[in-house]
């Protein structure tokens, strides 16, 4: 008799164990292989993302189709040789361009027109280049350009698509904003 109550406990923490057991399976699996969840540590991005934002990127963007400019991207530093440091910027030189800063103002292949800075919060300022963006590989730049350490400085001054973890989609917190 006092074997049946057993039995029916046992169950119920057995039940307990798997459903803890596949919640961590779960969680493992999309922070692996589908989202990465960052925290900003510097004022590089600003107003775009600030310091202290957590934010969700997806892994698997660039699986079917290639990095864009504009996107804002989290990637392994270049310049950490065992690529455990990660950053975020935005893409702003493609493979096979030419990236040249010229007044703080970015042209592309000597475009008369420089780039939409729109979301830079002051007017960025300084000359950098040309930069022959090579095959496979992205020129990127904070949003913050005049408070960034990014292709402009880094002794590895581009970063291969395989250093790319993923896009940025969403700021979580200190509130809920898309990126783009």
């Amino acid at each position: 008799m006092e074997e049946n109550k057993k039995n029916p406990i046992m169950q119920e923490i057995w039940e307990y164990i798997k459903v803890i057991i596949f919640a961590v399976v779960f969680v493992l699996i999309v922070n692996n292989f589908i989202l990465i969840n960052a925290l900003v540590p510097s004022e590089s991005m600003e107003k775009t993302i600030m310091t202290g934002d957590r934010i969700f990127g997806f892994r698997l963007s660039y699986q079917f189709e290639e990095p864009e400019r504009g996107d804002i991207v989290i990637f392994k530093f270049p310049d950490d040789p065992e690529q455990k440091e990660l950053y975020i910027k935005r893409i702003i030189g493609l493979p096979g361009e030419t990236v040249e800063i010229v007044d703080g103002k970015v042209y592309i292949d000597g475009a008369a027109e420089p780039l939409d800075d729109s979301f830079c919060p002051e007017t960025p300022i300084g000359d950098f280049g040309p930069y022959e963006v090579p095959e496979g590989e992205y020129f990127m730049l904070g949003d913050n350009r005049n408070c960034s350490k990014d292709s402009r400085f880094w002794e590895n001054t581009y970063v291969r698509q395989d250093q790319i973890v993923g896009k940025a989609l969403i700021r979580y917190y200190p509130s809920i904003k898309l990126l783009d």
